[in-house]
This record gives structure tokens, sequence and C-alpha cells, in this order.
């Protein structure tokens, strides 16, 4: 089996047509795809706090990014694909973005921690050895008692990714092993993601 890299991810998200790709209600409608997004904001808003200061990484172009700042949050968009950086900030120019595949977050964040930080359908395209270097990187943006939030979907038959736009799954071990060993607790919630607090 061949290993999917991060590197192979972020080059895929810059070729032209990947956009076309980033999310199956595109190949619906324009407006599909961004209703998608706002009713992942809406549902993020039920767990996350009020005003909370949220990092949404693996941002895209902004499909739920730009909902969920509307809602009220400061959130920062962070996507290591300078293409979906530029396609979000022709949508939403004053959100506050930045180029990062999350090894180095103490460039551009110091040792600023956020109240909330979510992921979704980013770690489906790495393997598991990248896949659990990100949740770490990111687990060390949240504040104590903060939330992570990640869409790391489970299966039966857990397997990784063999290329890029492929979908690794995780066995529920796998998951309860990377967020016990980082000090994360699992929020009994019914979502389409998993809620964990720092």
């Amino acid at each position: 089996m061949t290993t999917v890299h991060p590197q192979d991810v972020i080059d895929a998200w810059n070729q032209d047509g990947a956009a076309a790709s980033i999310h199956p209600t595109r190949g619906i409608s324009e407006n599909a795809y961004w209703a998608s997004g706002q009713a992942q904001a809406e549902l993020l808003a039920q767990d996350i706090p009020a005003g909370a200061k949220v990092m949404d990484f693996g941002c895209g172009d902004g499909r739920v990014a730009i909902p969920l700042r509307d809602l009220g949050y400061d959130v920062a968009g962070v996507d290591a694909s300078p293409r979906m950086l530029a396609a979000l900030a022709e949508r939403a120019a004053s959100l506050p973005v930045f180029q990062s595949d999350g090894s180095d977050f103490g460039k551009h964040l110091g040792r600023r921690k956020f109240d909330a930080v979510y992921c979704l359908a980013v770690l489906i395209h790495h393997s598991y050895e990248a896949g659990e270097q990100l949740i770490a990187r990111l687990r060390a943006v949240v504040r104590k008692g903060g939330l992570l939030i990640l869409d790391w979907p489970t299966a039966d038959q857990p397997a990784e990714a063999s290329e890029w736009i492929g979908v690794t799954t995780w066995s529920p071990d796998q998951q309860d092993n990377i967020t016990t060993r980082l000090g994360l607790v699992r929020r009994d919630l019914d979502r389409p993601w998993a809620v964990y607090q720092a």
C-alpha cells in the first residue's frame, strides 16, 4: 500500500480543479455547498461557547469558517494550501488566515491558544502517523478546558488512505489511545465528529 504524505495532500489541493473535489455538495450546486457549511457552523456553535476564539484548521475556501465568524466567533482560518486561502480571501478578506501544515504553529501563533480548534475533512486524507502528529499539534494550541473537534471517522476494519482523495478510517482503540495520551476527554455528544475537552 502507498503511504500518503502531508505534502502529497498539499500539492493536490494546489492543482487546478482541486476545488471541485473539496466537498460532495459542490457537485450538486454552489448553493448546496455553502449551505452545508452554514449547517456545520450552526452545529459547531451548539458546543463552542459564544464569542470564543476558534481555529478552523484545514479551512479551505472558508465554507465553515465564514458562517461561523458570522455567528459571532473570533475565527482564524488555517490551511496548507495558498490556493484555498486565496479563495477564502475572495469571499471574506477580513477573516484572518495563515498558511500552515500544522508543523510551524509557534512561528504564527507564539504562545497564543484557542478556546476551540476544529479540523473537518482533513485527517481523512492523511496516514495514521501524520494524522497523529497533526492531532498532537492541534492539541498544543487548545487552551486548558478548551475544545478540540476532530472529524476522524471510525470503521470496523480501519484503513489508511492510499491516495490523497482517499479516506483514512480509525478504530475506536486507536482514537482512545491517542486522545488519552494527549489529555483529551471525549464529550458524549451526538455529532458527525468527535468533540474533546482539553
